[in-house]
């Protein structure tokens, strides 16, 4: 609407301009893009004068690997004002009426899309919906929402795995006894049990850990084994690209392992193989990691528990089986049963990547 505008006209001497009289201003100034207080309040109680944000991912119940949403962001109503705004995310229940992970506000940054990766436990293939919206100071825009289905608990993809194994079921392949715990892990009951992955893509330099319970220091069988990897699924012990830790129960308590790549062997070797204790009732996280050196590191309590055990060898040539397989224990090789898996231990968080482990998956 254009309004009249009356301007009693005055010569000044100093002013070398003359105003025009009895114009009509088509030109309002823009007002500011937040406006605080109920007062400035829009129907939706938004108080941010900019557009909702356009979810990208996940929509429509997708169900994604990990907690990563993407929104287009939004457009303010007045240019200038959108390089100014960051995100608030929020994940609720699915019928929308309870936010169930605390609120986070990220910047917008440059592009098109904005981004928020949440570390939020959530309960395994659950139904929930998540929302987003803009913000700067003190207001907020309007909300947009969309739904999605929470992770399945796990993933084999490219040259990474990720096994949680406390929600009742694995990634990988079972072969003989094993026993779901929930919110606990898989016990692997005997000599024979073992979960196997058959990675997609070959893990050249990388990580592979997991948490384990229910090991004591005097455990049944010799040359027992807690994880491992080979080329294909020939004999472990013999295979042309084996990597086994192990747990042995004869001597009691005596950690040791192999690591075969293109053009070496590293191995511990006499005194190399160190008695540790452990106690059935503490997590431990063992973590193997190869990238020119092959190194074996055992922390007592998990992530963030002392280390017990800090081996490492140096080695030539690339690992690099194909196909290949991962394993948590290991298969019956020609040495025997009592030289497979450490028969009771439960396994859970099972973490197989080029990537270090992630600060926010299970302890």
């Amino acid at each position: 609407m254009y309004q009249k505008i009356v301007v009693a006209c005055a010569s000044v001497a100093l002013v070398a301009v003359t105003l025009a009289c009895s114009s009509d201003s088509d030109s309002p100034v823009s007002p500011s893009s937040s406006e605080g207080g109920a007062s400035g309040a829009s129907a939706d109680g938004s108080t941010l004068k900019a557009s909702a944000p356009v979810p990208q991912s996940p929509v429509n119940n997708q169900q994604p690997d990990q907690l990563v949403f993407v929104a287009n962001k939004s457009t303010a109503t007045y240019a200038g004002a959108a390089a100014a705004f960051a995100y608030e995310f929020e994940i609720r229940n699915s019928g929308n009426t309870a936010t169930v992970c605390p609120a986070a506000i990220v910047p917008g940054g440059s592009g098109s899309t904005v981004t928020y990766t949440s570390s939020c436990n959530l309960e395994f293939e659950q139904n929930y919906m998540w929302r987003v919206r803009a913000t700067n100071g003190n207001a907020r825009g309007p909300w947009a929402t969309a739904t999605f289905k929470a992770p399945a608990g796990g993933f084999i993809r490219g040259n990474e795995v990720y096994d949680p194994l406390i929600n009742g079921k694995t990634v990988g392949d079972i072969v003989g006894p094993v026993t779901f715990i929930p919110g606990v892990g898989v016990r692997l009951e005997d000599f024979s049990s073992y979960i196997q992955y058959r990675l997609p893509q070959t893990l050249v330099n990388g990580e592979f850990s997991l948490i384990i319970t229910g090991v004591a220091t005097n455990t049944e069988g010799g040359k027992t084994k807690v994880f491992g990897m080979s080329e294909g699924l020939d004999d472990i012990v013999t295979n042309d690209r084996r990597m086994t830790v192990e747990k042995r129960g004869d001597p009691e308590g005596i950690v040791a392992w192999r690591f075969i790549s293109h053009e070496d062997q590293v191995d511990t070797e006499g005194a190399e193989r160190e008695f540790v204790v452990f106690d059935p009732n503490q997590p431990y996280l063992w973590t193997a990691t190869w990238n020119g050196v092959f190194n074996v590191r055992i922390q007592r309590g998990g992530a963030n528990g002392p280390t017990i055990y800090n081996k490492g060898k140096a080695y030539r040539g690339a690992y690099d089986p194909e196909p290949h397989y991962a394993f948590i224990g290991s298969p019956i090789g020609r040495t025997g049963p009592d030289g497979a898996t450490v028969p009771g231990m439960i396994v859970r968080q099972v973490w197989i990547s080029p990537n270090p482990r992630p600060a926010n998956i299970g302890q």
